[in-house]
């Protein structure tokens, strides 16, 4: 419970939570957001004042996956403390209201205005909005009703974000993202499937903090969490390097921690904090679980075959990437996975340089590239 008048440090030190835990808090959301150490003093600064942020979080065409997500997070980064932080004036999920009294509820909110709109779910657009309607209103209506006095939006999981599983072919419900139809708002994309709760949190946090949405990439997911691609950062990194792959499920390969991309891994192509912030406070991720990656962050990722590998001529690495390639040394693929991890979280260019300086350029890579055949989905991005 929130009292009136109190700072989310009061908040927190109510719960049991010391002034060290909090500092500590403050410490992680700026490493999670990619900001100076610094930082973490202004973070405690904003988060010890007594204000709150109200909040509608809206669910449109969606499996509330990232509700579900969001509410099992039991770290204070996700759950507990944005529960206490914000002032969640609407969540159909986790509110007590329904019927009338739910819809009275949202209408109180969003004439109040100055709220943070949270959206859930892609937006039906094919028809006359029939394919998915609330208390006799389009997704689409509801959507621009709820945005007009927001002053920022949210789009959390693949769904809301572009579109997800509903826009899947042949799409018929007309499934479209948040921004595809909200131009006039700042629109910030937290994809994934789910979406991770700690993503969601550090981008309050930001608001809270700065006053505004955090930098973004060319799809409007936040560069802190984004920013980097999934297959610079993978534990299994110094297998592919290596040269060494899993062929078959439950092969020697596979048993031994092996590299995914033959299996059809799009860590190579997709964009993601995955393998730094991890799923399950931290517990584990797909590819950690013996799964390739999938692509979950990426638009239109439920029309892509899934087991296919990434054609990787297709991808060219920025300079400031470690390369792609086999080492001149030999060197264990367990000391090679242990110095990508390292590399992965130290950013830049001087990172990169180090890496390269015992990765010399030599010819060819590890999987075979087929050149012949072109692939649609997998192209650079940055």
């Amino acid at each position: 419970m929130f009292h009136f008048g109190e700072s989310i440090q009061e908040v927190l030190q109510r719960e049991g939570l010391s002034r060290r835990d909090f500092l500590k808090f403050c410490g992680l959301m700026a490493g999670a957001l990619t900001l100076p150490k610094s930082a973490a003093d202004q973070i405690a600064r904003a988060l010890e004042s007594p204000r709150r942020l109200p909040v509608v979080w809206l669910e449109l065409q969606d499996c509330a996956g990232c509700s579900e997500a969001f509410l099992r997070s039991t770290s204070p980064t996700a759950a507990e403390l944005v529960l206490d932080v914000l002032s969640v004036d609407y969540h159909e999920t986790i509110m007590a209201a329904s019927g009338f009294q739910a819809e009275k509820s949202k209408d109180d909110a969003l004439a109040a205005g100055g709220y943070i709109l949270v959206v859930e779910g892609s937006i039906s657009v094919s028809g006359s909005g029939e394919y998915c309607c609330i208390a006799g209103k389009s997704s689409k209506a509801i959507l621009e009703e709820a945005a007009e006095n927001a002053v920022a939006i949210i789009a959390v999981g693949n769904c809301a974000t572009f579109g997800g599983i509903p826009a899947a072919n042949p799409n018929p419900t007309g499934a479209v993202g948040v921004w595809d139809i909200i131009k006039n708002k700042p629109v910030i994309n937290i994809a994934g499937c789910p979406m991770n709760p700690a993503n969601l949190t550090a981008t309050v946090v930001h608001y809270l903090t700065f006053g505004a949405l955090p930098e973004m990439d060319q799809f409007n997911r936040p560069l802190f969490a984004f920013g980097r691609r999934i297959h610079d950062n993978c534990e299994r990194r110094g297998h592919f390097d290596a040269g060494e792959f899993v062929m078959e499920w439950g092969d020697e390969g596979h048993r031994a921690g092996w590299c995914l991309y033959k299996m059809g891994c799009k860590g190579p192509a997709s964009y993601h904090n995955c393998p730094s912030i991890r799923y399950n406070d931290g517990t584990s991720w797909p590819i950690a679980a013996g799964h390739p990656c999938i692509g979950c962050s990426e638009p239109g990722f439920w029309n892509w075959e899934v087991y296919k590998p990434v054609y990787l001529n297709e991808i060219t690495p920025p300079i400031t990437f470690p390369t792609v390639e086999n080492p001149e040394r030999q060197i264990s693929p367990a000391a090679i996975a242990i110095s990508g991890t390292a590399i992965g979280a130290i950013t830049g260019a001087a990172g990169a340089f180090a890496y390269n300086s015992i990765t010399r350029r030599s010819k060819g890579i590890g999987p075979d590239v087929d050149e012949s055949e072109p692939e649609e989905h997998f192209t650079e991005q940055h």
